[in-house]
């Protein structure tokens, strides 16, 4: 599925068409794509957190938020309003600057993340040859402040939790990073556009699913591990450490920390849908359809159905792993420490090179399938 809507272009001409400069109309829309990108991410973590309570509850045979708005809608903005107008403490035996930087350096890196995720051929904010390679070296520093807020805090379960988040994080980076060079040598490209674009063109038979099932249960879990959901939420396991390195924060610092782990969530399912799922691409070719129907794609109402289908497309694969990843926290019991690191070093760096290195083999043997 492809999508012909220059946005950027037409916004620009739009603009100059009402008698600005080019100069004005491109500085006009130099901050737009980072608005549209904050709003969104925080629409999508409202929608999450709202799923997050009815899965869990519907999970747990209860009901669930339902007086703040129809079936509870309204419930994620009220607890956003409430951690808003909290008295934000730091605690007198704290470090001041590295209790307030730590928060941010796990907000900061996984908004910057987005930049690089596609909703449609044109629909991204900016199509980087280096994206993934990007996004690998963002993800990096969220373990950084992670570390420094369990530290700062001067509480021991805040540092332990601090100490498990970077241990966890460079236990599961490995695998994850691995995982996806595979799909990066199928695609002969870091670009995630790229990736989607060699996905396309056959439906849901084109996916990397297919050709990459072992790597995308290695991303998966992987993905998982680094944002912290259970099993996996050794850093802030509330039965151990009370909340690990989040204990001593209140406030809007403590919601940098509760909107952090969503946007990572609906990133790393954005992230799966892209690599591994088809991207934009719907399970039917839209172009094999429009050549059936005798549609030429190029006309420009069919261009925005197109791009319209792509956008939706994108969001359902998304929001499906969400489901499976809420479903999977009242579902798995969580494990130990010492069977978490043994699970990422042991077990899943292994398989992760060894799939690697069986996808150099097919690529060679079999370039028509595996992008050669």
């Amino acid at each position: 599925m492809t999508s012909g809507i220059d946005l950027q272009g037409s916004f620009i001409r739009a603009l100059i068409d009402l008698g600005l400069s080019p100069g004005v109309a491109k500085a006009i829309w130099i901050p737009l794509p980072l608005l549209l990108m904050l709003i969104g991410a925080t629409i999508g973590v409202l929608v999450v957190v709202w799923l997050e309570r009815k899965i869990s509850a519907a999970a747990q045979q209860r009901v669930g938020p339902e007086f703040a708005g129809p079936l509870g809608t309204l419930q994620p903005v009220a607890d956003g309003v409430k951690l808003l107008f909290k008295e934000d403490i730091i605690p007198a035996s704290t470090d001041p600057w590295l209790f307030t930087i730590g928060p941010a350096l796990v907000v900061i890196p996984v908004f910057l993340s987005y930049l690089i995720v596609p909703f449609g051929q044109n629909l991204n904010i900016t199509n980087l040859g280096l994206g993934i390679f990007l996004w690998i070296a963002l993800s990096s520093i969220a373990p950084i402040g992670l570390l420094m807020s369990g530290y700062s805090s001067n509480n021991k379960y805040s540092l332990l939790g601090g100490l498990r988040a970077a241990a966890q994080s460079i236990s599961y980076e490995i695998p994850l990073a691995l995982a996806v060079l595979a799909v990066v040598m199928m695609s002969n490209s870091l670009s995630t556009v790229d990736i989607v674009n060699q996905q396309t063109g056959y439906g849901i038979l084109g996916w990397n699913l297919w050709r990459q099932p072992l790597g995308f249960l290695i991303f998966w879990i992987a993905a998982l591990a680094e944002c912290e959901r259970l099993p996996f939420d050794l850093p802030e396991a509330e039965e151990e450490l009370v909340a690990g390195y989040q204990t001593e924060y209140a406030g809007m610092r403590f919601a940098l920390f509760y909107l952090g782990s969503y946007v990572n969530l609906t990133l790393s399912a954005l992230l799966v849908a892209v690599l591994y799922l088809g991207g934009w691409e719907f399970p039917i070719s839209i172009d094999w359809l429009t050549g059936l129907a005798g549609l030429d794609p190029a006309t420009p109402w069919l261009q925005i159905i197109t791009a319209a289908l792509g956008i939706l497309t994108v969001l359902f694969k998304t929001y499906l792993l969400v489901f499976l990843a809420v479903l999977l926290r009242w579902t798995v019991p969580r494990v130990r420490i010492d069977q978490l690191l043994d699970l990422g070093w042991k077990f899943l760096l292994p398989v992760a090179l060894a799939n690697l290195l069986l996808t150099a083999g097919l690529k060679i043997t079999f370039p028509a399938f595996f992008g050669g």
